[in-house]
């Protein structure tokens, strides 16, 4: 199930999908599974280091399906409440952290540099409702098909995990 809404200054995108709280909250927390879905499809994600604390940092490389283009992302973990609610901070970066524009990124005149990513999850009984919110990102920046294109990726990687079991 698919819900997607684009607000002037964010992508709201509901799930569901059908797999324990715990393993979807993995997803978005171990770097080896975070890595296997994030990014549009043919995306891979060869970095992905995740200091699990508030206030810890986060580094991410995303890189186009030829890898020829790497987009680095960093940003700081503001809430945590494991199995329930996620927020982090999220902004373009060099391999090294530091912060860059969003200009030096090939990002539209007006892309915010710092936005915020907020995933709620909710406990369906064996299924999970995962609501993902992105503030700060224009609503045509074509970002809503992105995080589509991975959270297709995702329900893709639990039927692997499920498989695997």
């Amino acid at each position: 199930m698919t819900n997607s809404t684009v607000y002037e200054d964010a992508v709201v995108i509901e799930r569901t999908f059908d797999a324990a709280i715990d393993l979807i909250w993995q997803m978005w927390t171990q770097p080896e599974h975070f890595k296997t879905w994030y990014g549009p499809k043919g995306f891979t994600v060869p970095v992905a280091e995740m200091d699990m604390r508030v206030g810890g940092k986060r580094l991410i490389c995303m890189a186009s399906p030829d890898g020829s283009m790497k987009m680095w992302t960093t940003g700081e973990y503001t809430e945590i409440v494991p199995n329930q609610r996620l927020v982090y901070t999220e902004s373009p970066a060099d391999e090294n952290g530091n912060v860059v524009s969003p200009s030096a990124m090939g990002m539209p005149e007006g892309y915010p540099a710092t936005t915020e990513v907020t995933v709620l999850l909710e406990d369906l009984g064996g299924r999970t409702k995962m609501v993902m919110t992105h503030s700060g990102v224009p609503a045509d920046s074509g970002a809503g098909g992105g995080w589509n294109q991975a959270f297709d990726k995702l329900a893709d990687h639990i039927k692997t995990v499920h498989n695997d079991k």
